[in-house]
């Protein structure tokens, strides 16, 4: 595939090289020359230096021949309308635009492209992992609206059915791995302490899950002396 990378930060630059390793035609585009500096000393792909939003430059990236664009610069002005250029004007369908400040989300989601937040995104593991949760998030898709999660029955649900134990909506079990063997469960699967459930589900339903769930054993070590 041939991809535009517009914007050569941290992001962009490891994207390109990564996109590269991966065989793509790539080309990064940054208004400052000092930025290709941040690229992989590998990277072999074509850098262009001008103004992101200006058609000579984006016709000099290879525009019209592209098959995706990542907007990642620092700017969600910028790359929103770098996305709405880009599928505009030049027909690229397959555009990726970072978002960088949460606020601005309903710009990018107005003008349809797929988004990806790392501020939102980066939050909410962070949360995760503060709060000590019970099932482990091991895929998270959009920007963490729905999320695929690890968790290991516990005791209490042993002999009980995947309806009893899931909510009715908003989260499903994808699998159910037992003495080292996968299978799709169905609603009146019964689980035994020890199972993996691989669930998918939203944040919300996840988070009433866990409020059903035993707590997690306290260290001798950790807990308080009176």
């Amino acid at each position: 595939m041939v991809i535009l990378v517009v914007g050569c930060g941290r992001v962009g630059a490891e994207l390109a090289y990564r996109l590269e390793r991966r065989g793509h035609q790539v080309t990064v585009v940054d208004q400052v020359a000092s930025a290709f500096e941040r690229l992989h000393p590998e990277f072999r792909g074509r850098t262009v230096e001008g103004e992101v939003l200006s058609r000579e430059v984006l016709q000099r990236a290879g525009i019209e021949r592209a098959d995706g664009l990542a907007a990642v610069t620092n700017s969600d002005s910028i790359n929103a309308a770098l996305v709405h250029v880009a599928r505009g004007q030049y027909h690229v369908s397959n555009c990726v635009v970072r978002n960088y400040d949460p606020r601005c989300m309903p710009l990018h989601e107005a003008f349809g492209a797929q988004v990806v937040s790392s501020s939102i995104w980066g939050a909410q593991r962070i949360e995760e992992l503060l709060h000590g949760s019970v099932g482990r998030c091991v895929f998270s898709a959009g920007n963490g609206e729905v999320e695929i999660y690890e968790l290991p029955v516990p005791e209490s649900w042993d002999g009980r059915r995947v309806r009893e134990v899931l909510p009715e909506s908003g989260c499903l079990a994808a699998a159910l791995t037992r003495a080292g063997r996968a299978v799709i469960p169905e609603r009146e699967t019964a689980l035994a302490s020890g199972d993996v459930l691989l669930l998918i589900a939203t944040r919300e339903r996840i988070e009433d899950l866990r409020k059903r769930l035993p707590k997690p054993r306290q260290e001798e070590g950790e807990r308080c002396s009176s």
